[in-house]
């Protein structure tokens, strides 16, 4: 049996596989080595984990993690071969497991349009090329914080209808000193901003905040996936063997006239998807698979 790990600071997903079928998914709080120490990883794995496995057989394990960046892997990998008994471990970012989710052993863009937002070049092996996210402040065009920022300051400016706006508040029960004081002086802005994504979505046939989101993600396509262009590769793959379902949105696309496509997985790519792929298309860029997770696509890759 295998052990794969979608992991990201809020919460991490283990999926158990035998052979080609899951057997069981546990959840536990998020890790992330950047903020917890060898010993608090070793607890929640221990305490919240393990006692759920059922004494399955562990043989490998694959974990995925928001933030893994390269000096910590070797870490990552020995913190869990020491929890599993020295088993095969990869440790890898969530942007390669985003990657191999979407695309397998393909090629193209992938995209990760959560609270925060990346994407990568992937050759089918690893991510070749990169443009840093930088964070809701200085980057991450089309996530859910920005789509947050940019809202609540049409919101606040008076540039919404108003009844848009007298909605927004009563829902919250914020007002614009509230909101000051969440973005500026609580912790965790970011997931305060992402955190009104669900009233922009519930809302979007006001034009206002429809042009709003298309405007978000083409900033990401503008500012993310240009610079992947003129490096002279030439990858494309098409959905096959993905079905339209609960967690999966297959769109009719071609590749672009620069060779790649481009797939995202994400809760804003997911529940957006339409106004993503229009993004896309504007943008000239061919979105032709959204994924809510990426759990399903990792256990394809891996069995």
């Amino acid at each position: 049996m295998i052990l794969i790990a979608d992991s990201g600071s809020t919460k991490t997903d283990w999926c158990m596989v035998d052979g080609k079928e899951k057997v069981g998914v546990v959840t536990t709080q998020g890790i992330n080595p950047f903020h917890q120490d060898d010993e608090e990883i070793q607890r929640i794995l221990h305490v919240e984990l393990m006692p759920k496995m059922a004494d399955r057989k562990v043989e490998a394990v694959f974990f995925y993690g928001a933030g893994l960046r390269q000096e910590m892997k070797d870490r990552m990998k020995g913190v869990l071969g020491k929890a599993f008994g020295g088993v095969d471990v990869e440790a890898e970012s969530d942007l390669l497991g985003a990657a191999r989710a979407l695309f397998g052993r393909q090629s193209g863009v992938a995209c990760i349009l959560g609270t925060g937002s990346n994407s990568g070049l992937y050759d089918g092996q690893d991510i070749i090329a990169n443009t840093p996210p930088l964070g809701y402040i200085l980057g991450d065009e089309g996530s859910g914080a920005v789509l947050g920022k940019a809202f609540l300051g049409a919101l606040c400016k008076g540039l919404l209808p108003k009844d848009l706006t007298t909605a927004f508040f009563q829902s919250s029960g914020l007002d614009t000193a509230a909101i000051i004081q969440a973005v500026y002086r609580q912790p965790l802005p970011n997931r305060f901003l992402a955190s009104t994504t669900r009233f922009i979505h519930e809302h979007l046939q006001v034009p206002e905040l429809r042009d709003l989101v298309l405007q978000n993600f083409r900033l990401f396509f503008q500012r993310n996936l240009v610079p992947y262009r003129g490096l002279g590769f030439k990858a494309g793959a098409d959905a096959h063997g993905f079905k339209a379902d609960s967690d999966c949105k297959v769109f009719e696309a071609g590749a672009d006239a620069h060779g790649f496509k481009v797939r995202a997985v994400g809760s804003i790519a997911y529940y957006f998807s339409e106004l993503l792929a229009e993004a896309a298309q504007v943008e000239g860029f061919s979105l032709d698979l959204v994924m809510q997770s990426p759990m399903e696509g990792l256990v394809r890759f891996h069995s």
